[in-house]
């Protein structure tokens, strides 16, 4: 390859090798004011032919229209010179695959970034019409600011004119969607969604959903068989599970997915202590502050204990979908059953609806949604006691408990609705932000809009309690404990280095402290002492590695 290299495509001087493939090969190279570049040249004995050639004019229309968030921009192009080629920004950092062989399978936190990465790369992606049809490790670039997603080689918006040829298939068979191979006229960006789900599992593995050394069982495989989530995060797995349905209607969307990781990080930090004392009622190890896997200050009179992230905080995965509901960030009520195993025998329901449930306990009863559907079991025995059609309701979430009524989870077009936990009535309905945030705090429900706006909703009524920013934070994320009266919003300093948390009162919305504390931290939990409104002071604090 190198005995093809010019020495300038284009007014780019090629200084480097980073890649070849089948179809052409790629180079680090400079502009005229010194940026480097990663410039793609297609190889001779393609440039000759004008189907590649109508392929590579949209690949380069493709990665144009994508914004340069989640890619990597296109700096200028030629697809009608005598070599066609395309010039992007260079963006240091390995491909997912090197990454993977290099150094093993990801650390589970490590897989839900990456998951929100690309979530969010998707979105932006397919925002703008177009599909990319070839996700796989090799074409993720893991830069310092998240995920890119690079290789528009055979994406294809969805308002072209080319069409793959008749009986000829394209991609990359462990990575294909299951009508990539039966129907690969009708590819939409739900064949985008397949992927990720087989991306995750080879960051979280090492291997893919469907393995095999013959693409012709891979094939089969995908069409035909389950996937194997053997050794995916046990709170990631339902969702990978919902990427890899054999229909694209039954995949969620990118915000879909974003929303239900949000859920999934909230569980992350609430749950953080729980699983070392149940797993073997061992007590928490005494010793220096520099052993324990956290952060507490004592802020308002209130100890509130912080963890780093998403950074060593582990989850309770029992009853894998199912978490008990109070209104409070996840928190058990005193209500929670506790029953033993000898008084317990096991059933099983298929319940209403289709696709994987999504559960919780609120109101003595299993509360669950599934699409366009959420209902209510009786936790001794699986009997359905009433269930409810909600319109668009996609079963990304759980309905919890606030005000005494079930909220149903948010449907895709931002509605929410208040059921009666006897009946499932609806007592109230409104719609909140699609893009924004979503938190209870004892019978207050806290949304926070695309531009900073929290609205306080009574739980109960539905009624507006109050609606203004908090301030010092433009997207404030809110958690909440039981028995605590206050919410707690945080957000992050750009970067990470700080992190500010301001105590509200969610009925009032008025705010009782406000404090500025290193490093990148999340509320986990409170002590029961009285909540006061003295601001807290850097002495009271306690670190915690």
């Amino acid at each position: 390859m190198e005995a093809e290299r010019p020495e300038y495509t284009g007014h780019y001087r090629l200084e480097s090798l980073l890649g070849s493939g089948g179809m052409g090969v790629v180079h680090l190279a400079r502009s005229t004011s010194g940026k480097q570049l990663a410039v793609k040249v297609v190889h001779a004995e393609f440039a000759k032919d004008p189907e590649f050639r109508g392929r590579f004019r949209q690949e380069v229309g493709a990665a144009r229209r994508v914004s340069g968030a989640f890619t990597a921009s296109v700096v200028d192009a030629d697809p009608e010179a005598a070599r066609p080629w395309m010039a992007t920004l260079f963006i240091p950092g390995p491909t997912l695959s090197d990454q993977v062989k290099r150094n093993g399978p990801m650390a589970p936190a490590e897989v839900r970034r990456l998951m929100a990465g690309l979530a969010e790369a998707l979105r932006d992606i397919h925002r703008v019409g177009v599909v990319h049809r070839d996700l796989k490790p090799s074409n993720v670039l893991l830069a310092e600011d998240g995920p890119k997603v690079i290789d528009f080689g055979i994406s294809r918006p969805k308002d072209s004119e080319l069409r793959t040829e008749t009986g000829k298939l394209i991609g990359t068979p462990p990575f294909m969607a299951p009508e990539q191979f039966r129907r690969p006229r009708e590819v939409g960006p739900a064949a985008d969604i397949f992927a990720l789900g087989s991306v995750l599992v080879h960051a979280a593995t090492g291997r893919g959903p469907f393995d095999s050394d013959s693409p012709y069982v891979v094939a089969y495989q995908v069409v035909h068989d389950e996937p194997d989530l053997t050794g995916v995060p046990e709170d990631l797995a339902p969702l990978i599970e919902r990427c890899l349905a054999k229909e694209p209607e039954d995949r969620p969307t990118p915000d879909e997915l974003m929303r239900e990781l949000r859920s999934v990080a909230a569980s992350y930090d609430t749950q953080v202590f729980i699983p070392a004392q149940r797993a073997g009622d061992q007590p928490e190890p005494q010793g220096d502050a520099a052993d324990k896997p956290g952060r507490t200050g004592r802020l308002g009179g209130r100890r509130v204990v912080f963890g780093l992230g998403a950074l060593g905080v582990a989850v309770l995965a029992a009853l894998a979908a199912v978490q008990p509901t109070g209104g409070e960030s996840g928190t058990p009520r005193d209500d929670t059953p506790r029953t033993t195993s000898a008084a317990f025998r096991a059933w099983a329901t298929p319940g209403p609806g289709n696709g994987m449930p999504r559960c919780s306990y609120g109101a003595g009863q299993l509360l669950c949604a599934r699409a366009g559907q959420v209902f209510a079991l009786d936790p001794s025995d699986g009997r359905l006691r009433w269930r409810h059609a909600v319109a668009s309701a996609d079963g990304s979430g759980a309905p919890s408990l606030v005000g005494g009524l079930v909220l149903s989870p948010p449907t895709r077009d931002g509605h929410v609705e208040a059921l009666d936990p006897g009946s499932g009535a609806i007592r109230w309905q409104r719609d909140v932000p699609v893009h924004g945030g979503l938190a209870s705090a004892g019978d207050t429900l806290l949304l926070t809009g695309a531009d900073g706006t929290v609205t306080a909703v009574d739980g109960a009524t539905g009624g507006t309690r109050w609606s203004r920013r908090v301030p010092g934070h433009a997207a404030p994320r809110f958690v909440s404990f039981a028995g605590d009266p206050l919410a707690y919003a945080t957000s992050p300093s750009d970067d990470g280095s700080r992190t500010r948390v301001t105590a509200v009162d969610p009925v009032s919305g008025d705010v009782r402290w406000d404090a500025r504390l290193e490093g990148e931290l999340e509320p986990v939990g409170t002590n029961g002492e009285r909540s006061s409104s003295s601001p807290p002071t850097a002495s009271t604090a306690i670190r915690m590695p």
